[in-house]
């Protein structure tokens, strides 16, 4: 396993690290991604531990807050504390009926570290996390919360999630003015499915030092390509009845189809391929990935050993190029000139 520096926190983090979204048995929208109990959970973090592993990502609304706690009891029961795997969680979301159990104003902030951390069983939490933006709080509020929670030691750095390019210069030019702890991290949706992020905000997440994590790097497995057809047969799983991220099957099959083509020309699989794309792409710090069941975890974990060869990359870059967000007007002429 590789590590690079996170940041401007001069942490050490695994190029790959361990998603729990699927830890817990929570009901609705987690009947379809989480499941997994205790013991399941362990087995997944004790492989990835032992694959070099040192960073797990959790949030509090996981599966209704069993995330966390399950997360929390398995680092109990394997003995490992901050030195052999940090901790990363987010706040934002709904966590109760209350008007004020939502957002990123400062009670919520503090009340929700405070349950996070009794269920996470630590006395700091290694990377707290805006899970999305609140256009109803202040910014300065929040990043203010945030920097007492690292003064006072409940947390040490601080990351935002799904944040624009606009939203990162945004607070790296409140909390400078301020003298407050600085985002550390930026946790985006990015895969060949998916590469907005290279219009603007992996250029201010680099002018800042922002480390960039990625979620989703298989766009909910649909790069694997069990959800694409293949001599007639298409697999069931989370896609089958939940549709996340978003994808348009029309532009993103293509792809798909060249994963396969390149996974058997290197003797791999497409899943694999698609996350050495990501390891290798100079914006990305770590990619988050998730699993159900530890032979799935240890054949993602193995994309860490791959290497893509220039033409296989170009093959993927070309395939997967992003849609250049024109405006309308300027598209006409763009159009024009390319005719």
């Amino acid at each position: 396993m590789n590590y690079c520096t996170f940041g401007r926190s001069g942490l050490s983090v695994s190029r790959l690290a361990l998603g729990a979204m699927t830890f817990g048995a929570g009901s609705g929208i987690w009947e379809s991604i989480a499941g997994l109990d205790r013991g399941q959970a362990t087995r997944l973090v004790a492989l990835a531990l032992d694959q070099g592993v040192n960073l797990i990502d959790t949030a509090d609304v996981y599966s209704q807050g069993e995330s966390e706690q399950v997360v929390g009891q398995v680092l109990a029961d394997l003995g490992l504390d901050e030195t052999r795997m940090l901790v990363a969680t987010k706040v934002r979301l709904r966590t109760g009926p209350g008007p004020n159990q939502v957002g990123l104003g400062r009670s919520h902030i503090l009340s929700t570290v405070e349950t996070s951390l009794k269920r996470l069983g630590r006395d700091h939490i290694d990377l707290m996390q805006l899970h999305d933006r609140d256009a109803l709080t202040p910014l300065d509020e929040t990043l203010r919360a945030l920097d007492d929670l690292v003064s006072q030691g409940k947390v040490r750095h601080i990351g935002v999630c799904n944040f624009s390019a606009a939203e990162l210069e945004r607070a790296h030019a409140i909390a400078s003015h301020a003298h407050w702890a600085q985002v550390t991290s930026n946790q985006v949706h990015y895969s060949l499915a998916a590469r907005d992020i290279e219009h603007d905000i992996a250029a201010v997440a680099r002018q800042n030092n922002v480390a960039l994590m990625v979620w989703s790097p298989l766009s909910g497995g649909y790069l694997s390509g069990k959800y694409t057809a293949q001599d007639g047969q298409v697999a069931k799983g989370r896609r089958t009845n939940l549709n996340f991220p978003p994808i348009d099957p029309q532009r993103v099959d293509p792809i798909v189809h060249e994963l396969r083509a390149v996974a058997e020309a290197m003797g791999t699989t497409p899943a694999q391929v698609a996350l050495a794309w990501l390891l290798g792409r100079d914006e990305v710090a770590t990619v988050i990935v998730g699993a159900s069941s530890e032979s799935q975890l240890s054949a993602n974990l193995q994309a860490a050993e791959r290497m893509l060869s220039p033409e296989h990359r170009q093959r993927l870059n070309d395939v997967s190029q992003p849609i250049v967000p024109y405006p309308y007007w300027m598209q006409r002429f763009h159009d024009k000139d390319r005719a």
